[in-house]
């Protein structure tokens, strides 16, 4: 049994994971005004995660760490797993991504930029099926 994903929410993931955020930004957001359900707020979660990068990559660090901050809350309530994201890896590889951001104790810190390596990757829903068999 397989499960249909929205086009725009798998598009929105594709380009989050190419790092083209505001992109992605652009597409979930088409989504997340589309929908009353309960995917909403996850939407938004991810919506504010790609928009937390595109300010980190910009050097915007006050706004980063605040609409990171405002993403974890959405998306915490969707923990352990939510259509067919693996949420509990995804905020712990934000987390990391974050952490010198975040542990940093300045209203508007400065010298701390983005590091590649440490921007997450979501396994896009349905192609993890394709892998394994």
């Amino acid at each position: 049994m397989s499960i249909e994903y929205p086009a725009q929410y798998l598009e929105g993931l594709r380009l989050f994971n190419a790092e083209e955020f505001f992109e992605s930004h652009e597409v979930l957001e088409e989504l997340w005004t589309d929908t009353h359900t309960e995917y909403r707020k996850f939407y938004q979660g991810l919506i504010q995660a790609a928009v937390a990068l595109l300010h980190f990559g910009n050097g915007n660090l006050g706004g980063a760490k605040k609409v990171y901050l405002t993403s974890c809350k959405y998306l915490d309530a969707y923990r352990p797993e939510f259509s067919g994201l693996d949420v509990n890896r995804f905020l712990a590889d934000m987390a990391y991504c974050f952490q010198e951001l975040i542990d940093n104790q300045e209203q508007y810190p400065a010298g701390i930029e983005l590091r590649s390596d440490r921007i997450p990757k979501i396994p896009i829903p349905g192609e993890l099926n394709q892998q394994t068999t």
